[in-house]
């Protein structure tokens, strides 16, 4: 396998992580983003002792210049960027009548217009090269929307709007551009969720258990392979059987 540099959004977090994991342990360069250098520091440690140098840049994706110096900086370390994952994402869940104006613009900033801020530094570069590999980490909610998630819901699935008019657009480059929608992942943003309302969910899974983050990584790294140059525009589910269409 050719190694190349990979970048990911989000990478201290727990789906982020374990695509770290999974591409380094592929023989790829990888990098992400911190804003909180205290615990980025925790993280690159603990990295460290599992063997995995990663390349760490500071920067918000919710700012377009914070990511054109993002992104150089990863390129005077690591080199070109050849894999994106746009994996950063938050939530601020209420129902929309009582939603106010910060909660929609920090979710839809931090999960679809990132999209736009990561990506947009490393296009030309991949166009250049004639290889390019980008995948958006949406969610099942972006398909099948969520009660308490208008603004959730409405950024991930923007999500996979910009997937598939990327991957119209740069197929002839040689880049592919997918989305991977995961289901409800053991991370910790999930883990906090009230055990009682966790079981519920759970319930409605028919694989009955949570998924693990290395199995979104293992559908992520897929994408990312010189054999999966024919996939472009897809939207891989991967939810235990709890939302199929």
């Amino acid at each position: 396998m050719t190694q190349r540099t990979a970048f990911i959004t989000g990478g201290t977090g727990g789906i982020g992580s374990a695509i770290v994991r999974y591409l380094a342990g592929q023989g790829h360069r990888v990098s992400t983003n911190f804003r909180n250098a205290e615990k980025a520091d925790v993280w690159h440690a603990a990295m460290k002792k599992e063997g995995i140098d990663v390349c760490m840049v500071p920067g918000d994706v919710c700012d377009a210049a914070a990511c054109e110096a993002m992104i150089r900086g990863v390129e005077e370390k690591c080199g070109p960027v050849d894999i994106l994952i746009n994996n950063a994402g938050i939530t601020r869940d209420t129902t929309f009548h009582k939603m106010d104006y910060e909660q929609w613009t920090a979710v839809i900033n931090t999960n679809l217009n990132a999209c736009f801020n990561v990506t947009r530094p490393v296009i030309e570069g991949m166009r250049q090269r004639k290889w390019g590999r980008i995948v958006q980490i949406s969610s099942i909610n972006g398909k099948k929307g969520q009660y308490g998630q208008a603004n959730y819901a409405a950024a991930k699935a923007g999500m996979h709007g910009f997937t598939i008019s990327l991957a119209q657009e740069n197929a002839r480059f040689g880049i592919t551009v997918n989305t991977v929608s995961p289901g409800y992942v053991g991370t910790d943003m999930v883990m906090a969720v009230p055990e009682d309302v966790r079981e519920k969910i759970i319930a409605q899974i028919p694989m009955g258990r949570l998924g693990r983050p290395e199995e979104i990584a293992h559908a992520v790294a897929f994408f990312t392979g010189d054999q999966s140059s024919w996939i472009t525009g897809a939207n891989l589910a991967i939810n235990g059987g709890h939302h199929m269409g």
